[in-house]
């Protein structure tokens, strides 16, 4: 599976981006899907995740209820709307596939991650 990410830049405060994560080489339906962020000098963290038929979804408390995260098995694409963002958002946003089909929050369950794109949050 292939990943590729986009949908990021910069943005003020209080502003909204959405995300897309589109997969190529093999389908995602059965796949858990979640998002990840890097800020700079600090480690890869969560920030949402999606069962593999979208019923499930799971947040870190720092972005519950701002953010969003969807899926689209039919266009091989995980979106992550972003709403309300705060400086503290900046970030290279990644997403990530997980083929057990189980949401999880842990990094090394993901077996395939995307290359990122770069949120800026301007206050």
């Amino acid at each position: 599976v292939q990943l590729q990410a986009s949908g990021g830049g910069l943005v003020q405060a209080g502003g909204s981006l959405r995300l897309s994560c589109v997969a190529s080489g093999r389908t995602i339906s059965t796949y858990a899907m979640g998002w990840f962020r890097q800020a700079p000098g600090k480690e890869r963290e969560f920030v949402a995740a999606i069962s593999w038929s979208g019923g499930t979804t799971d947040y870190a408390d720092s972005v519950k209820g701002r953010f969003t995260i969807s899926r689209d098995n039919a266009q091989r694409t995980v979106y992550l709307r972003m709403n309300i963002l705060k400086p503290e958002d900046t970030a290279v946003y990644y997403c990530a596939a997980e083929g057990a089909g189980l949401i999880t929050r842990t990094l090394d369950s993901y077996d395939f991650w995307g290359q990122g794109t770069l949120v800026t949050v301007s206050s």
